[in-house]
């Protein structure tokens, strides 16, 4: 059976349609549960930014490019502690809490989470 053009057309059209349709939010559907991610680059012996803001939820995330193994270890109660990180691996963490934390490897490297709202 041959169709015409115009029932091509249509076809098309009512497929887009259940399509776009789909895949709408509407003004009354809840937020995304998962939070932003930000990331963190150690680079040079640094944490790359040193001090960031997030938002409650969401996570922040170390990735090593530096040439050396590091980690990412809460400062004062070591709470929380990442793995020795070899060059290209990283930690994701989310945040509930302002954090300080450091490189245990490295001491001299230090950064902070401030968390919007503390």
């Amino acid at each position: 059976m041959i169709y015409s053009m115009r029932f091509y057309v249509l076809l098309t059209i009512w497929i887009l349609l259940i399509a776009l349709t789909g895949c709408s939010k509407t003004k009354g559907d809840s937020p995304d549960k998962a939070g932003k991610t930000h990331i963190v680059e150690i680079k040079k012996m640094k944490f790359i930014p040193s001090e960031i803001t997030v938002a409650p939820g969401d996570s922040v995330q170390w990735i090593n490019r530096d040439i050396v193994a590091h980690n990412v270890t809460e400062e004062f109660s070591t709470d929380w502690k990442s793995p020795d990180l070899k060059i290209g691996e990283s930690f994701t963490l989310q945040v509930n809490n302002t954090e300080s934390y450091l490189c245990t490897l490295h001491p001299v490297m230090t950064g902070r989470i401030i968390l919007k709202g503390d």
